[in-house]
């Protein structure tokens, strides 16, 4: 049974713009170092994948019901990639308590403008 469903758009931009005028103090905020090592592994495109786990994590939060607000903390929810390269939705924290009992999955996708994810929660 589907708990909750998300979905998100980001332009790259935004988030470019945002990495270069507030630097690690923004990173550390949104961004696990899990997932700051694997989008620094692109250099030129790194702004593309960091906008699509941006979007994870909206997607997340509006699957859950509450958006970005009500204990939601953006560094208690990564993604990463299984050797396949599919994503997988990590938790840790409030988060974990209270969704990690439901299966997650992900979809990201990007073009050189925009970052989009999808996000599926079931019991």
């Amino acid at each position: 049974m589907i708990y909750g469903i998300g979905t998100d758009i980001i332009e790259v931009e935004r988030i470019k713009e945002a990495i270069l005028k507030y630097g690690d103090k923004f990173l550390k905020r949104i961004f696990t170092q899990v997932e700051i090592d694997y989008c620094e592994l692109f250099k030129d495109n790194k702004y593309l994948h960091y906008a699509a786990r941006f979007a994870a994590k909206e997607s997340f939060s509006k699957a859950i019901g509450t958006g970005i607000t009500k204990g939601f903390k953006f560094n208690e929810i990564w993604i990463k990639n299984e050797e396949s390269g599919k994503p997988i939705v990590e938790l840790s924290g409030y988060l974990l308590e209270n969704y990690g009992k439901y299966r997650t999955s992900v979809s990201l996708s990007h073009t050189q403008g925009n970052g989009v994810a999808f996000v599926i929660m079931e019991d």
